[in-house]
């Protein structure tokens, strides 16, 4: 093995810490691991199909790491698991025939829109707490058809792509529900761990990929994973959001330039 394989295999292994951590938090990680892919000459597709096997272990482990907060809340997660499984095959499968470049243009859009439903989710909360106040009404507490529909588009994109799909759950939920922001994000990472899982079963039996970066990057993700729960989980809601929207910032500043 030459200098340059075990450089290449420890920037895979590395990536795969750090985008394991911050998909726990945030959400972003495949921002960091694809890129590193393409660096040792894996082919566009094949990089996305190494990435999401890889991440897997990772999105487990931060899943499990929120076990806390994902207490109570299991009839939300089994409603919404299905539409990420669902949306999940949908997305691997629009991979494998759509041209890479599909989402190209409207991936920067959807994670701007979702970093302005971060920001402004404290407010829109307030505001449709006292509407449903002045209606007399209470919240729903599974967020009701709009979010379902919402989360399994974005598990849609999710399957295909996957940068930034924690940021879109969390604006979503976050819009539509009132809840604490650790306990969403616990959610998060089980419905990112549902259709990383979905999708890579999906590409197991339909595409390529490279074993060596799978390995390094399942590895490097569960190492990040449980240290990002450790570190999120510390987190007040209002670092937590700050976190979010500079991670996201950056997410579209590279989406953008690529």
């Amino acid at each position: 093995m030459s200098a340059a394989e075990l450089w290449e295999m420890s920037a895979v292994l590395g990536a795969g810490i750090a985008a394991g951590a911050v998909n726990v938090v945030v959400g972003s990680g495949t921002l960091i691991t694809f890129p590193v892919l393409l660096a040792t000459g894996l082919p566009p597709v094949t990089a996305t199909v190494s990435n999401a096997l890889g991440l897997i272990p990772g999105s487990i482990s931060g899943a499990v790491g929120y076990r806390r907060e994902l207490r109570g809340q299991r009839r939300r997660i089994l409603k919404w698991g299905a539409g990420a499984l669902f949306g999940g095959v949908t997305g691997a499968a629009l991979l494998l025939s759509l041209p890479a470049s599909a989402f190209e243009r409207i991936v920067p859009v959807l994670v701007g829109l979702a970093l302005v439903l971060v920001v402004l989710q404290p407010l829109i909360g307030r505001r449709l707490r006292d509407r449903r106040e002045r209606q007399g009404r209470s919240a729903r507490a599974d967020g009701g058809p709009l979010l379902l529909a919402g989360l399994t588009l974005a598990s849609v994109y999710g399957g295909y792509f996957s940068a930034a799909q924690g940021i879109i759950y969390v604006a979503l939920m976050g819009m539509l529900l009132d809840d604490d922001l650790q306990r969403l994000t616990a959610v998060k990472n089980v419905l990112v761990a549902v259709v990383n899982s979905v999708a890579a079963l999906f590409f197991l039996i339909a595409a390529d990929f490279d074993w060596t970066a799978v390995a390094l990057l399942a590895v490097g993700s569960a190492i990040g994973g449980h240290v990002g729960a450790t570190v999120g989980r510390r987190l007040r809601p209002a670092v937590l959001r700050a976190f979010i929207v500079v991670v996201g910032t950056a997410a579209i500043v590279q989406l953008v330039l690529r």
